[in-house]
């Protein structure tokens, strides 16, 4: 008998209220044939790392764990290193510290945030309050990039993606920034001589140090719109995480029809 569980996989945080509007996200989501649900983290969670999911679900009899990966992009080198572990890829792109998970079960993993419709709605959700005079502003999308070369690529392909989405659900000119490499003021500094007033719409799931320090310092003495929100909370990530496993569960389905 064949049985899938979903398995939420996040960064975590130190902060309490870090965790706690992901587990909630979670807490949220509806899926089908009461499929068994665990939330997990990467590190910084005492007692939620993914091999605690792992096991949870196995010890609830699943045999074929559907993994959503909430991240924001796939230049993320920690999606590169939890593939890894999980056995989705012979080896890592990026040298890691993370050994290979204890797993029996089957894994299927689907892929981070990216430029999904339903990211480009809640980021254009978050914004949207700083906007007074849409014909003139530029939303800037500020994520946090990489200085390793690969990753550095998908993070920029990714954010353009994004970038082009959320100026589609807006109606508004959208460009896009990272803090690493560092060009966030740069490109700041760039529309606002153009005459355009600038939103920085971050690409954060959680808000902390970056949402509340390193954003404004990198903009300190700028004019800009800003309500320093992150994605979460917002009743659209739960959908997101729901589609998700639904995708997973048809190609499981799928291979399982191939199989026989």
């Amino acid at each position: 008998m064949k049985k899938a569980g979903a398995l939420i996989i996040s960064h975590g945080s130190p902060q309490p209220e870090w965790v706690q509007a992901v587990e909630e996200a979670a807490g949220e989501v509806r899926i089908k044939e009461h499929m068994p649900v665990a939330v997990s983290f990467l590190g910084n969670v005492e007692d939620a790392s993914i091999q605690h999911g792992i096991d949870a679900l196995e010890a609830e009899g699943v045999t074929d764990i559907l993994a959503v990966m909430l991240f924001v992009s796939e230049g993320s080198t920690h999606i590169d290193e939890i593939e890894y572990a999980l056995g989705i890829k012979d080896a890592p792109d990026k040298e890691t510290d993370l050994e290979p998970f204890r797993i029996a079960a089957r894994m299927h993993v689907g892929r981070p945030m990216g430029d999904d419709p339903d990211v480009a709605r809640m980021v254009w959700d978050k914004v949207s309050p700083a906007s007074v005079d849409p014909e003139h502003e530029v939303i800037l999308l500020v994520g946090h990039g990489s200085i390793h070369d690969g990753f550095r690529q998908r993070w920029e392909s990714g954010a353009a993606a994004l970038a082009k989405r959320v100026g589609e659900t807006s109606g508004l000119v959208c460009d896009y920034a990272l803090l690493n490499p560092d060009n966030v003021r740069v490109k700041a500094q760039d529309w606002l001589e153009k005459g355009r007033r600038v939103l920085i719409a971050p690409l954060f799931l959680s808000t902390g140090y970056f949402l509340q320090t390193v954003i404004p310092r990198k903009l300190e003495g700028l004019t800009y719109g800003y309500t320093g929100e992150a994605l979460l909370p917002h009743p659209l990530l739960p959908v997101w995480i729901e589609r998700q496993v639904e995708e997973l569960s048809a190609s499981v389905e799928a291979k399982r029809e191939t199989d026989n």
